[in-house]
């Protein structure tokens, strides 16, 4: 089939949605259907002129026979065009609502929730990445439950991380610097332990970048900016040789639509030490890694303690995140799932 993917620009950004959305796209092409990546201008989720102007002309530009695929990041963009989306059966790709991504001041969480009350049960279907987000659709957002599907990201076969091999315990955590991941809250559960040998490196794009200045002056104050290595968005070969030398992932989000980061800990033998935001505590079972309360720096820096200090519950933990991460969804039939949401939004 024809398939028309929109997506806010660039599509080639760093994160589990757009790693997701990339990784579809290849499996979609992959098995013969033609998808054309349309990246959206303008500032998204709470869309500017130039968005709702961004959207409008990918609607106009797109064949009519495309099916229309639209990360549910761009889709407040698409609030005045409710009756071109249903005319065309299109679908969104939900990874989490933008509504509930954490640190948007009040009145922006309202405008997005608004936005998407208004457009969630116009859609053909809804495809969500966890059946926890897809669980929140139907009573939060009035989405039809016959027209939501569930599609979790999959993992690729990896080689096992070795570890740093010591001394002390090199952390690794994954995602953008924004509010909700909770880098600062990892921070103060990691200040508590400062007796022990630690050093931590977080791979992400400062895409916030009043939260990401504010974390680097957190480091500062806490003593910590000698442990820690802000990297930045990293590219894939620099990601590898980061997992290949990790003891521990962290992350304290505050909330996941999935956990794809966690996942990949998984899928590499590497235990995690996460707060249950979301549905990462799904996909992390409890003798792979140690879990704390969204937002709880104490809690966290008592069950990191744990992680850092006992290297023989270390091993165990790595051991069970080895055998779970073994039976993860591939990325393989991802795709084939995917196409057959897609019928079913054709009905």
């Amino acid at each position: 089939m024809r398939i028309g993917f929109l997506v806010p620009a660039p599509f080639a950004a760093i994160s589990g949605g757009y790693g997701y959305d990339r990784r579809l796209v290849a499996g979609l092409r992959a098995l013969g259907h033609a998808v054309q990546v349309v990246e959206l201008p303008g500032v998204h989720p709470l869309p500017d002129a130039a968005a709702t102007e961004g959207a409008r002309a990918a609607l106009e530009a797109l064949p009519a026979d495309a099916r229309l695929v639209i990360d549910g990041l761009g889709l407040p963009a698409f609030a005045p065009l409710l009756q071109a989306l249903e005319a065309r059966g299109a679908v969104g790709l939900i990874h989490h609502p933008t509504a509930l991504e954490h640190g948007h001041p009040g009145a922006v969480r309202d405008a997005l929730r608004a936005a998407e009350q208004h457009i969630f049960p116009r859609l053909a279907r809804l495809v969500a990445t966890s059946h926890l987000t897809a669980a929140r659709l139907v009573p939060e957002f009035g989405a039809d439950p016959a027209r939501i599907g569930v599609v979790e990201p999959g993992t690729d076969p990896a080689p096992r991380s070795a570890g740093s091999g010591g001394p002390g315990c090199a952390i690794l955590s994954i995602g953008t610097l924004v509010p909700r991941k909770g880098h600062d809250v990892l921070l103060r559960a990691l200040a508590m332990v400062p007796d022990l040998d630690w050093r931590l490196t977080i791979a992400g794009a400062p895409r916030d970048k009043v939260h990401a200045d504010g974390l680097l002056a957190l480091a500062e104050e806490l003593g910590l900016a000698t442990r820690i290595i802000f990297a930045g968005e990293v590219d894939q070969p620099t990601l590898e040789t980061l997992w290949s030398g990790t003891d521990l992932f962290a992350l304290a989000t505050h909330w996941e639509g999935y956990g794809m980061a966690a996942a990949e800990a998984l899928a590499r033998g590497v235990p995690v030490a996460i707060t249950a935001g979301g549905a990462i505590a799904d996909v992390v079972p409890v003798e792979a890694g140690v879990v704390a309360p969204p937002g709880n720096h104490v809690s966290l820096g008592k069950a990191i303690r744990r992680a850092i200090f006992d290297t023989d519950l270390r091993a165990e933990m790595a051991a069970a995140a080895w055998e779970a991460g073994q039976r993860l969804p591939r990325w393989d039939d991802r795709a084939a799932a995917f196409v057959a949401e897609l019928d079913r939004a054709a009905g």
